[in-house]
C-alpha cells in the first residue's frame, strides 16, 4: 500500500511515522493478500488540538482521539462479521486512493505510556487499524470486531509486534 504522510507536527518525524506507515502498510497489503501498488491512502500526523477540531467537525465529538479515517468510499460487508469486498482495480492502472488516516501525537503517546507499550509498535497498530477502516472493516458489532483484530494482530505479528490487545 502506498502512503503519502503529511506531518504538521515534527514530533511525528523524530517518532519515525512516515518509515513506520510505510512498514505498517506493506503488512497489511501482504496479510490481506492485496497488490500494494494499487491502493494508498494519506496519513496526517497532528497534535491533539488539530485531532480534536477534525474530531469536532467529522464526528461531533469536540476532544482528541487516537486516530480518526475518511474511507474514500463505502466497502463495509452486508453482514456483521463478514469480509468487505476489496477495491476494485482502478481501470487505468492507477493506485486507488482508500482516504485519509490521521494520527494525534499527544494521545498516541499517552496511550502507549499508559499500555507501557513501546511507541512505535503502538503507532503501528493504529496506522493498521486506521487502513482497515479505510478498506471497509470495523467493530461495531462482536463478530465485525473478533475479524478486524484477527487481521490486526496477524499483520503487527508480520512486523514482529505482540498482541495489542
Amino acid at each position: 500500500m502506498i502512503v503519502d504522510c503529511l506531518i504538521e507536527d515534527p514530533r511525528w518525524e523524530d517518532a519515525g511515522l512516515e518509515r513506520l506507515a510505510e512498514a505498517s502498510a506493506a503488512a497489511l497489503a501482504v496479510e490481506l493478500g492485496l497488490d500494494p501498488d494499487a491502493q494508498g491512502f494519506c496519513l496526517l500526523g497532528c497534535d491533539d488540538a488539530r485531532i480534536a477540531d477534525l474530531n469536532a467537525g467529522f464526528r461531533g465529538k469536540a476532544r482528541p482521539t487516537n486516530v480518526l479515517s475518511w474511507p474514500s468510499a463505502e466497502r463495509g460487508a452486508t453482514v456483521p462479521g463478514g469480509l468487505p469486498l476489496p477495491p476494485a482495480p482502478d481501470p487505468t492502472g492507477e493506485a486507488i486512493e482508500l482516504g485519509d488516516v490521521a494520527l494525534a501525537f499527544e494521545t498516541c503517546l499517552a496511550e502507549a505510556t499508559a499500555q507501557g507499550k513501546p511507541f512505535a509498535d503502538h503507532l503501528a497498530h493504529l496506522i493498521v487499524h486506521g487502513a482497515l477502516h479505510l478498506l471497509g472493516y470495523d467493530h461495531e458489532t462482536g463478530p465485525d470486531a473478533a475479524l478486524m483484530e484477527g487481521i490486526e494482530i496477524r499483520t503487527l505479528a508480520r512486523l514482529g509486534i505482540p498482541d495489542p490487545y
